[in-house]
């Protein structure tokens, strides 16, 4: 009987303390914008992906076309994406044994009227790779696989930064 007593209060000994620390899990941002004008281009998934992200929550409804960026609060300027691929290393033969894999992405944020909310800002991601000629077709999975990756966090950024906004 004393024991399951003891037990009971460990137990919520350890949830007060995981309650007081602040532990919160991630919410959906709150933007201060109701609608964002980006000129995403056709082929870009990164800007596919970070469309969905904005729409997903709902608050925030994303123009494209050209003709309406009137209505819109803010301006997001794709400044550039850049997908790389550079041989890190060699064996003695000369033969590829590792790359590493970039993504560079730069953005701005303004409003209609100029005024910086965001300044040209960068964000890169890069993973390693090995290399080996007699896996070529997985390697080339693993790459697509370990850019969709560097794609959703660099999303994941973007996406706080723009929450990061406080005012227009």
């Amino acid at each position: 009987m004393q024991r399951r007593l003891w037990l009971t209060l460990m137990a919520s000994g350890a949830a007060l303390n995981l309650a007081a620390c602040g532990f919160e899990l991630r919410k959906a941002p709150n933007f201060p914008f109701k609608t964002l004008y980006s000129p995403f281009p056709e082929g870009s998934a990164l800007g596919v992906e970070l469309r969905r992200s904005l729409e997903s929550g709902g608050t925030v409804q994303v123009i494209t076309d050209p003709r309406l960026i009137d209505q819109a609060d803010v301006i997001l300027d794709l400044l550039g994406e850049v997908r790389e691929k550079i041989v890190v290393s060699r064996n003695a033969a000369g033969l590829v044994r590792e790359f590493q894999l970039r993504i560079r992405f730069r953005f701005r944020l303004r409003t209609p009227k100029g005024k910086e909310l965001i300044p040209n800002a960068e964000i890169v991601q890069q993973r390693d790779i090995s290399f080996n000629e007699s896996a070529v077709l997985a390697k080339e999975s693993e790459e697509a696989l370990l850019y969709r990756e560097m794609q959703s966090d660099i999303v994941q950024q973007v996406m706080r930064r723009l929450a990061a906004v406080t005012e227009l």
